[in-house]
């Protein structure tokens, strides 16, 4: 069934894994998460990240993503929503205070986990970059003639893809001497993500 689509899945599973790949707020997120909290904290924000994902999926196929597209007044409150939701993350992330070293990972509670599975899919749903890149795929590489459950199997794809490769973020920076490296200069660290994240905020105010 999926064989006559097969040169237009790779055009974007290419794509996509390029976009995923590029340093973004999800990237920070995950780093900083797993710097401070452990593994797996970080692998439960991956998760999330990937969920988040599902947010354009659905959106696009429901053709809302075009009235996105067509409705300049809709982005520009879009990319506020974002841009205010990592300024808070970023905010958070500069106020941090200097923390013991510590390396072991302790069991997360519930609530903690949720916590981070929930920042996770925030960050990538409410990222608008995210919008416009999947408005652009969906309308440059995937035919309109191409069936919805094709369509439905790249966004699960996408999903999953997502999930994966900031679960591997997170198993690299959870590996005892790299995190204690970042550990050992863990404030400024995280000083550092807080700036990056109100930096990608302010991008995208200017363009507002």
């Amino acid at each position: 069934m999926i064989a006559p689509y097969i040169p237009e899945f790779m055009a974007l599973a290419i794509t996509h894994f390029l976009a995923v790949v590029a340093p973004g707020p999800d990237f920070a997120v995950t780093i900083s998460q797993t710097v401070q909290h452990g593994r797996r904290v970080g692998i439960i924000t991956a998760l999330g990240i990937g969920a988040g994902i599902s947010v354009h999926v659905f959106y696009t196929l429901l053709g809302v993503g075009t009235l996105m597209h067509t409705s300049p007044e809709i982005l520009r409150w879009a990319k506020v929503l974002g841009a205010a939701y990592l300024l808070y993350l970023g905010w958070g992330l500069i106020r941090s205070e200097v923390r013991t070293i510590d390396t072991v990972e302790t069991p997360i509670p519930p609530k903690a986990g949720r916590g981070a599975f929930v920042t996770g899919f925030l960050t990538n749903a409410l990222n608008p970059k995210a919008t416009l890149f999947f408005l652009s795929i969906f309308t440059t590489i995937v035919s309109a003639s191409t069936p919805i459950g094709i369509q439905i199997f790249y966004g699960v794809w996408m999903c999953v893809i997502n999930a994966l490769w900031f679960a591997a973020v997170s198993l690299l920076f959870s590996q005892s001497k790299v995190r204690e490296a970042f550990l050992r200069r863990g404030h400024w660290f995280e000083r550092a993500m807080g700036i990056l994240l109100i930096g990608f905020a302010i991008r995208l105010l200017w363009k507002w």
